[in-house]
């Protein structure tokens, strides 16, 4: 069809020669090639991006995301590979397309700096995979769960369920805590008795209390030593394993328990008092000088 065009339209030739034929025959096997291969690259575009989510699925330790990201990068690359080879059908000089679409993105990435280092960072994210979908983390000095993971930004939703938006370059650009990350966790307690306490018996008391419960873990070994004398208290620091979901309704259950557990065996958990001491000699000098004055 190129040569076609080339020979005939842009020969000089009459408008009834052009009308020929051969020419609208070579018109119609262009149009219908370039409509067949463009069918075709969306057709293989979506096998090939099917097969690459469908490896995600069928294997669990795989990130569904990541695939996600790889399946729509071959989606997008078979469909413009596609297209200029319609082009190219067509008798459009590719190379000049190349040129211009380049010129074009250019300027589009001077004018969308702060997008584009989203998406940079949003890449980085998709291929190293600090977190996933589902972990407990802080971000940025946010708190959430990750709820989604896109190329521009990450969405948490926070204890009270609130939806919080954070862009790409600022999850990349800072720490990031993740506590969902490792199956277990190292939960840790400060209980302070009073001086006047056994301190033999004070930490029976917290270790008998804490590792009685089926949550704790007794490999690796749990921990307790006093670890502070305060201005009125001594304090014991524990350290008690427990698996990852079970951290949080592990340690507050355990507080309670061991403060009840002190009441009863009558080991005082102290807490902070203030001792006013009253001036008698102030109040005499007071009275001492109103009577002078008196006189």
């Amino acid at each position: 069809m190129q040569d076609v065009l080339n020979t005939e339209l842009w020969s000089g030739t009459s408008l009834g020669d052009l009308l020929t034929l051969e020419f609208l025959t070579a018109i119609l096997g262009g149009t219908i090639s370039a409509i067949f291969v463009l069918t075709a690259g969306f057709i293989i575009a979506g096998w090939f991006s099917r097969r690459i989510k469908g490896l995600a699925s069928r294997h669990s330790r795989l990130d569904q995301t990541l695939f996600d990201f790889l399946s729509n990068i071959v989606w997008y690359a078979v469909v413009a590979f596609s297209v200029l080879i319609v082009l190219n059908t067509l008798g459009v000089r590719t190379t000049s397309v190349v040129a211009v679409i380049g010129a074009a993105g250019l300027a589009v990435g001077l004018a969308l700096q702060g997008t584009l280092s989203n998406v940079a960072a949003g890449v980085m994210i998709v291929l190293f995979r600090p977190f996933k979908l589902g972990d407990f983390v802080v971000i940025n000095g946010q708190m959430g769960t990750v709820k989604s993971i896109s190329l521009n930004y990450i969405e948490l939703a926070d204890l009270q369920n609130l939806q919080i938006i954070v862009p790409n370059s600022q999850v990349w650009g800072n720490t990031i805590v993740s506590y969902s990350a490792n199956p277990t966790r190292r939960v840790q307690w400060v209980f302070g008795v009073s001086y006047g306490s056994n301190l033999a018996q004070a930490e029976k008391v917290i270790m008998d209390t804490i590792m009685s419960d089926p949550r704790a873990m007794k490999d690796p070994e749990p921990f307790i030593q006093v670890s502070n004398l305060g201005d009125y208290s001594v304090d014991f620091t524990v350290r008690v394993w427990c698996a990852n979901s079970d951290a949080w309704g592990f340690q507050t259950d355990c507080t309670r328990r061991v403060k009840e557990a002190l009441d009863e065996a009558g080991i005082e958990i102290p807490f902070p008092t203030r001792t006013l001491y009253a001036n008698k000699l102030a109040g005499e000098d007071e009275d001492r000088e109103t009577r002078h004055a008196a006189e």
